[in-house]
């Protein structure tokens, strides 16, 4: 692994300036001294993107590396980074003038927004705890992304009673009350301070991103409310979704311009309808033009030694000659955590020979993806995949392509004709790389868990159980392996090659049919509001509804606006729709 410095005038970042010019630098507390933030700005869309950056001269040479590495340094460096997000957070809001009525806290790493929140409605508004409390929690949202108790971030209470101790004289409390907002036992000395719990404890809503996940949240966040059973509990989920534009290939919005219909200027659910207009030959045709740019690419990295440095020259060229554009192409790409489990498609070396090397249905598969620097076992796992893809029966039929990024996973979540995951269940939250596939009808191959529990659809996709048949992970990863060689050999390979005579594979054209038109439109982005906002946010008492339409300001966008909620969501009588 390789920390490189960013050059920020290579980037699409400026610094923020105060109306004299000079760089704006917000002052945040640590402990009995100030730590200093410059600001930058990224503008995504029309949306301001904040970045705080403590590597300046401003900070002691123990401050400026807080924001060298995201989940760098160690523990004490950890709670750094999230004072400086959460506390940093609102006051660069403040700096900048920006004041808003909604705040989200996506994953507990920004929960210490609502301890400077607390702060500013007690020591300006002169509210007390309680009724500030109050008042942060009915603007409040939390995220949680996390599906294991371990990965939620947890502090000693040494640590930070440390550096945020003074919070006690600051909100006029003792410090036990600030405890008991992240932590269940306030009097046990050895747990650990929540930030997950302290977000959950000062926001209204709390959401998981699947309908799995949410599940999972409310068993993890149980103990914090007592005498209720964990489905009584109002955390909920808003599945994870994926910006069509960016990861749908050119060639299929062609098709999209041409053969779906728009509702007021854009894209519906029924729009997808539209996929099965197309002609089989078209679908076919665009499928392959997908694959053989992905070959190419592949090929073209092999010519770089940057990239490919575990191959001999004698293995480049064999694997030149042996990797197609016409074969069954299933891809593995995402961050290689183990419970991911790539391995499990290696249980049995010689079942896998013999799938791959089947004369009459071959099949190659694309492996990428990058382990964090610190898990020596993901690592270890990609080790593993590279050695395998040498053995020379696996030459040019099992490959894994370094150097993972947005621009290879868009080839790649195009290319190939299949998307596999394997994730030990239920630790995949949501996962989004296989929406991302199915934007480009390319199935989905996974155990049902986070997203595919609600996006799985028969003739779009293979799925293994939900339900854990063994206790033991071992003897589930056995089963787990036999079903997926099972499939692949008995239902994949089979459809994929099923050619009448011109070639075209008219089952396999309608299961890519069926991924773009079932599938892909649950989790694109003109969907607004996810069917929990509709149940509790917009009850039927509350059937007026104001809405504000941000960013659109002329009259005609402000009425398709409008026409677009009233067809979707009928049930909502629009009266009112205003601009910023």
């Amino acid at each position: 692994a390789k920390y490189d410095a960013q050059d920020f005038s290579t980037l699409p970042i400026e610094r923020e300036l105060d109306e004299n010019g000079n760089p704006v630098v917000v002052d945040v507390p640590y402990m009995n001294y100030m730590v200093h933030a410059y600001v930058w700005r990224m503008n995504v869309g029309r949306i301001s993107l904040y970045l705080l950056d403590t590597d300046n001269e401003l900070n002691s040479e123990y401050d400026r590396p807080i924001t060298h590495a995201l989940y760098g340094g160690d523990n004490e460096n950890r709670l750094k980074q999230e004072i400086l997000l959460g506390m940093g957070g609102i006051l660069t809001l403040k700096k900048l003038g920006i004041k808003k009525q909604i705040y989200h806290c996506n994953e507990g790493h920004a929960a210490l927004i609502g301890l400077e929140r607390l702060n500013k409605f007690i020591n300006e508004f002169h509210l007390s705890f309680s009724e500030a409390i109050e008042v942060v929690r009915a603007s409040s949202l939390f995220t949680t992304h996390t599906p294991v108790p371990a990965g939620h971030d947890a502090f000693e209470e040494g640590m930070l009673r440390a550096f945020i101790g003074d919070y006690a004289e600051k909100l006029h409390v003792d410090w036990q009350q600030i405890l008991a907002l992240g932590k269940i036992n306030v009097s046990d000395p050895h747990e650990k301070f929540s930030m997950s719990f302290l977000a959950a404890n000062l926001s209204q809503e709390v959401n998981g991103v699947s309908m799995l996940h949410g599940e999972v949240s409310r068993e993890i966040f149980k103990d914090m409310w007592k005498g209720y059973l964990p489905e009584e509990l109002h955390i909920s989920y808003v599945t994870n979704g994926v910006h069509r534009p960016t990861w749908t290939s050119p060639l299929w919005k062609e098709v999209e311009e041409k053969y779906f219909k728009k509702e007021a200027g854009a894209y519906t659910a029924a729009s997808f309808e539209g996929i099965y207009n197309v002609p089989d030959e078209k679908v076919a045709q665009i499928k392959q033009e997908l694959r053989s740019k992905l070959v190419r690419r592949i090929k073209h990295n092999l010519t770089d030694s940057q990239n490919i440095t575990y191959f001999t020259p004698r293995e480049i060229v064999e694997v030149f000659d042996t990797l197609r554009d016409d074969v069954l192409t299933i891809g593995f790409a995402r961050r290689f955590a183990t419970y991911k489990r790539a391995h499990l498609l290696f249980t049995n070396l010689d079942r896998l020979d013999a799938i791959i090397n089947n004369p009459e249905r071959p099949i190659q598969f694309i492996f990428a993806g990058k382990a964090h620097p610190a898990d020596k076992a993901g690592q270890d796992l990609i080790k593993h995949i590279v050695e395998i893809s040498k053995q020379p029966r696996f030459l040019g039929k099992i490959i894994f392509l370094s150097n993972y990024d947005m621009d290879l996973a868009r080839t790649l979540i195009q290319g190939v004709d299949v998307w596999m995951n394997t994730p030990t269940r239920p630790l995949e939250a949501s996962g989004t790389s296989g929406e991302k596939a199915a934007m480009n009808g390319v199935m989905h191959f996974s155990v049902l868990d986070g997203w595919w529990v609600e996006g799985y659809r028969e003739d779009a996709g293979w799925m293994l159980p939900q339900k854990r048949t063994y206790e033991n992970q071992k003897y589930q990863d056995e089963l787990d392996a036999e079903l997926i060689y099972n499939i692949i050999e008995d239902q994949i390979a089979p459809a994929y090659y099923n050619k009448d005579s011109n070639g075209i594979s008219i089952q396999w054209c309608n299961f890519i049919k069926n991924t773009i038109g079932k599938v892909a439109p649950q989790f694109t982005t003109y969907r607004m509001l996810s069917d929990y906002e509709r149940q509790y946010y917009y009850p039927q008492q509350k059937r007026s509804a104001l809405l504000r339409a941000n960013g659109f300001e002329k009259a005609i966008e402000l009425s398709q606006w409008k026409k677009r909620v009233a067809h979707e969501w009928p049930e909502l009588r629009v009266e009112k729709v205003v601009a910023p």
